[in-house]
Protein backbone atom coordinates (compact mmCIF):
# COMPACT_ATOMS: atom_id res chain seq x y z
CA UNK A 1 0.00 0.00 0.00
CA UNK A 2 1.52 3.39 -1.13
CA UNK A 3 1.81 6.48 1.34
CA UNK A 4 -1.63 7.99 -0.81
CA UNK A 5 -3.69 5.32 -0.20
CA UNK A 6 -2.59 5.34 3.92
CA UNK A 7 -3.43 8.74 3.69
CA UNK A 8 -6.70 8.42 1.82
CA UNK A 9 -7.65 5.57 4.61
CA UNK A 10 -6.88 8.23 7.68
CA UNK A 11 -9.23 10.77 6.09
CA UNK A 12 -12.25 8.98 5.42
CA UNK A 13 -11.62 7.07 9.09
CA UNK A 14 -11.21 10.87 10.41
CA UNK A 15 -14.42 12.39 8.43
CA UNK A 16 -16.63 9.25 9.65
CA UNK A 17 -15.66 9.94 13.55
CA UNK A 18 -16.34 13.91 12.82
CA UNK A 19 -19.42 12.65 11.51
CA UNK A 20 -20.53 10.13 13.84
CA UNK A 21 -19.89 12.69 16.38
CA UNK A 22 -21.64 15.34 14.75
CA UNK A 23 -24.67 13.08 14.76
CA UNK A 24 -24.70 12.37 18.28
CA UNK A 25 -24.47 16.06 18.99
CA UNK A 26 -28.01 16.67 17.46
CA UNK A 27 -29.55 13.07 17.77
CA UNK A 28 -32.96 13.44 19.54
CA UNK A 29 -32.65 12.52 23.15
CA UNK A 30 -34.87 9.34 23.88
CA UNK A 31 -37.81 10.24 26.33
CA UNK A 32 -37.31 9.22 29.50
CA UNK A 33 -39.90 7.76 31.50
CA UNK A 34 -40.64 9.33 35.63
CA UNK A 35 -39.90 6.77 37.98
CA UNK A 36 -41.16 9.69 41.00
CA UNK A 37 -44.23 8.42 42.64
CA UNK A 38 -45.57 10.51 45.40
CA UNK A 39 -47.40 7.53 47.52
CA UNK A 40 -50.77 9.14 50.12
CA UNK A 41 -51.85 7.02 52.74
CA UNK A 42 -52.76 6.75 56.07
CA UNK A 43 -50.26 6.76 58.53
CA UNK A 44 -51.01 2.93 59.96
CA UNK A 45 -51.04 0.99 57.13
CA UNK A 46 -48.65 -1.55 56.74
CA UNK A 47 -49.70 -3.03 53.53
CA UNK A 48 -49.50 0.33 51.96
CA UNK A 49 -45.43 0.73 53.74
CA UNK A 50 -45.27 -3.25 52.14
CA UNK A 51 -46.55 -1.65 48.46
CA UNK A 52 -43.76 1.35 49.20
CA UNK A 53 -40.79 -1.41 49.76
CA UNK A 54 -42.24 -2.98 46.56
CA UNK A 55 -42.08 -0.21 44.11
CA UNK A 56 -38.75 1.58 45.35
CA UNK A 57 -37.74 -2.73 44.88
CA UNK A 58 -38.65 -1.92 41.30
CA UNK A 59 -37.06 0.99 40.50
CA UNK A 60 -39.12 3.81 41.57
CA UNK A 61 -38.07 7.01 44.03
CA UNK A 62 -41.65 7.23 46.43
CA UNK A 63 -42.41 10.12 48.30
CA UNK A 64 -44.60 9.19 51.32
CA UNK A 65 -47.20 11.74 52.17
CA UNK A 66 -49.39 10.31 55.22
CA UNK A 67 -52.90 12.14 55.45
CA UNK A 68 -55.73 12.14 58.25
CA UNK A 69 -58.14 11.33 55.23
CA UNK A 70 -57.40 9.47 52.09
CA UNK A 71 -60.50 9.19 51.05
CA UNK A 72 -60.71 12.85 50.20
CA UNK A 73 -57.44 13.15 48.81
CA UNK A 74 -58.63 10.36 46.34
CA UNK A 75 -62.26 12.09 45.64
CA UNK A 76 -59.87 15.78 45.16
CA UNK A 77 -57.50 13.46 42.71
CA UNK A 78 -60.30 12.01 40.92
CA UNK A 79 -60.32 8.50 42.20
CA UNK A 80 -63.61 7.07 40.98
CA UNK A 81 -64.72 5.13 44.42
CA UNK A 82 -65.41 2.14 42.28
CA UNK A 83 -61.98 2.01 42.32
CA UNK A 84 -60.65 2.35 45.82
CA UNK A 85 -58.14 0.71 47.84
CA UNK A 86 -56.05 2.44 50.62
CA UNK A 87 -53.35 4.36 49.37
CA UNK A 88 -53.13 6.32 46.07
CA UNK A 89 -50.13 7.37 44.34
CA UNK A 90 -49.19 9.97 41.42
CA UNK A 91 -46.83 9.64 38.93
CA UNK A 92 -46.10 11.89 36.15
CA UNK A 93 -49.98 12.32 35.01
CA UNK A 94 -51.53 9.10 35.93
CA UNK A 95 -53.44 7.87 39.43
CA UNK A 96 -51.78 4.68 41.11
CA UNK A 97 -54.57 3.39 43.21
CA UNK A 98 -54.09 0.58 45.12
CA UNK A 99 -51.23 -2.32 44.92
CA UNK A 100 -50.80 -2.31 41.44
CA UNK A 101 -47.81 -4.30 40.64
CA UNK A 102 -44.50 -2.11 39.38
CA UNK A 103 -45.01 -4.10 36.07
CA UNK A 104 -48.43 -2.48 35.68
CA UNK A 105 -47.11 0.95 36.50
CA UNK A 106 -44.15 0.33 34.02
CA UNK A 107 -46.29 -0.70 31.27
CA UNK A 108 -48.51 2.65 31.87
CA UNK A 109 -46.12 5.22 31.61
CA UNK A 110 -44.13 3.28 28.12
CA UNK A 111 -47.67 2.96 26.79
CA UNK A 112 -49.16 6.07 28.16
CA UNK A 113 -52.53 5.40 27.39
CA UNK A 114 -55.59 8.24 27.45
CA UNK A 115 -56.56 7.07 31.39
CA UNK A 116 -56.44 8.96 34.54
CA UNK A 117 -54.95 6.02 35.90
CA UNK A 118 -54.44 2.27 36.64
CA UNK A 119 -56.43 0.57 40.11
CA UNK A 120 -56.25 -2.51 42.07
CA UNK A 121 -59.68 -1.87 43.80
CA UNK A 122 -59.95 -3.94 47.33
CA UNK A 123 -57.00 -5.22 48.66
CA UNK A 124 -56.57 -8.59 47.26
CA UNK A 125 -54.38 -11.15 48.99
CA UNK A 126 -51.22 -12.08 47.14
CA UNK A 127 -51.21 -8.03 45.09
CA UNK A 128 -47.56 -6.39 46.41
CA UNK A 129 -47.76 -5.52 49.84
CA UNK A 130 -50.65 -7.80 50.08
CA UNK A 131 -48.82 -11.47 50.47
CA UNK A 132 -49.82 -13.74 53.20
CA UNK A 133 -47.34 -16.58 53.79
CA UNK A 134 -48.78 -19.63 53.18
CA UNK A 135 -51.87 -18.64 51.51
CA UNK A 136 -52.90 -18.90 48.19
CA UNK A 137 -52.96 -15.88 46.08
CA UNK A 138 -56.03 -14.44 44.89
CA UNK A 139 -56.50 -13.56 40.80
CA UNK A 140 -56.85 -9.93 40.67
CA UNK A 141 -56.99 -7.30 37.90
CA UNK A 142 -55.37 -3.84 37.43
CA UNK A 143 -58.00 -1.50 35.51
CA UNK A 144 -58.02 1.53 34.06
CA UNK A 145 -60.42 4.84 34.60
CA UNK A 146 -60.74 7.69 32.92
CA UNK A 147 -61.85 11.35 34.68
CA UNK A 148 -65.68 10.47 32.86
CA UNK A 149 -65.86 7.33 34.92
CA UNK A 150 -64.99 4.88 31.78
CA UNK A 151 -63.18 1.71 32.67
CA UNK A 152 -61.29 -1.53 31.27
CA UNK A 153 -59.06 -4.09 32.26
CA UNK A 154 -55.36 -3.46 31.83
CA UNK A 155 -54.01 -6.84 33.22
CA UNK A 156 -55.03 -9.49 34.85
CA UNK A 157 -53.24 -11.51 37.88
Amino acid sequence: MNWRSKVGIFWMVGLGLVLVSVGLLFAPSLPTVTTNLVVYKATSCGCCSAWVTHMEKNGFTVKVEEVADVTAIKRQLGVPPSMDSCHTGVIGNYLVEGHVPAEDVLRLLAEKPSVKGIAVPGMPTGSPGMEVPGQKPDTYHVITFTTEGQSWLFAKH
